[in-house]
């Protein structure tokens, strides 16, 4: 969370501001396409607040989160050549050139090998607009893509409610203490996917 600084600090204000639940709409679409902040800074202190509501808050995440996936696709299959200076420029060029060639590989056996791929990347820290980029670009079936979307956000996002709800202030605070050790984790797990779904080779 350090590495985000003013721009976590601002989510945290937005938890806080009655309209709250549109701009956590706003920042879990713009988060799945271009915005670096992850939606769960101000879904946790907004579950804290009203723990009844924590479910309701979810939805809207991942709602939005999927809009933002499908612009995020698009613009990954329509427009990725024109952007590409800007993406450079803000260093995001050569992760998204890495998650590219590993779905082009994996897609080429089965498009549902990438279903799987993306379940996993939607549980961990990576910026969501990091798959949503190149899942356009490679051209992953949207079928496959919607629905890794749907378990791999929805299951971060609904697990972070009932945590919240179920362990108050104090399930928020060991989530942030713990949330970077959590973070590695999903990413070694998600390695490991990947590294097993290459070794597998083509599909019989």
């Amino acid at each position: 969370m350090k590495l985000f600084g003013p721009l976590y600090q601002r989510a945290l204000v937005w938890s806080r501001h009655p309209k709250a639940p549109a701009l956590l709409g706003g920042l879990s679409f713009a988060e799945a396409i271009v915005f670096p902040v992850m939606p769960e800074v101000m879904l946790a202190p907004m579950c804290l607040a009203q723990p009844k509501r924590a479910f309701r808050f979810a939805g809207i995440s991942l709602l939005f989160s999927l809009l933002g996936a499908v612009v995020g696709y698009l613009l990954g299959h329509y427009a990725y050549e024109v952007v590409k200076p800007g993406l450079a420029a803000l260093g995001w060029l050569t992760r998204i050139e890495a998650e590219v060639a590993e779905l082009r590989g994996i897609v080429a056996h089965s498009p549902w090998r990438a279903f799987w791929l993306l379940v996993l990347a939607g549980f961990t820290p990576i910026p969501l607009k990091i798959f949503t980029w190149a899942s356009g670009i490679v051209g992953v079936p949207m079928l496959p893509f919607l629905s890794a979307m749907l378990v791999g956000r929805g299951k971060r996002v609904y697990l972070l409610a009932l945590v919240i709800r179920v362990g108050g202030e104090r399930a928020e605070r060991a989530l942030h203490r713990w949330i970077e050790h959590l973070g590695w984790a999903a990413m070694l797990l998600l390695a490991a996917l990947v590294g097993w779904l290459l070794l597998r080779g083509p599909a019989a």
